[in-house]
């Protein structure tokens, strides 16, 4: 998926959401969406410690689970 595809999708998701809580929940402030975290199959093959440790970094940087 290219990169401008993504972001138009997580535009359109936003708005979607955002004009959802303007009509059921007027007054509340909106949503802030997460910006990520460690998944369920970084933990499975690096295990809980390091799946957070390789999120927090740079995309570039890969980690192998130890022996």
């Amino acid at each position: 998926m290219d990169k401008a595809d993504l972001k138009q999708d997580k535009k359109t998701a936003a708005g979607a959401v955002h004009a959802h809580e303007k009509r059921l929940h007027p007054g509340k402030t909106m949503t802030k969406f997460a910006k990520g975290g460690k998944t369920n199959a970084q933990m499975k093959t690096l295990g809980r410690g390091l799946a957070k440790v390789a999120n927090q970094k740079k995309s570039s940087f890969t980690y192998k689970k130890g022996a």
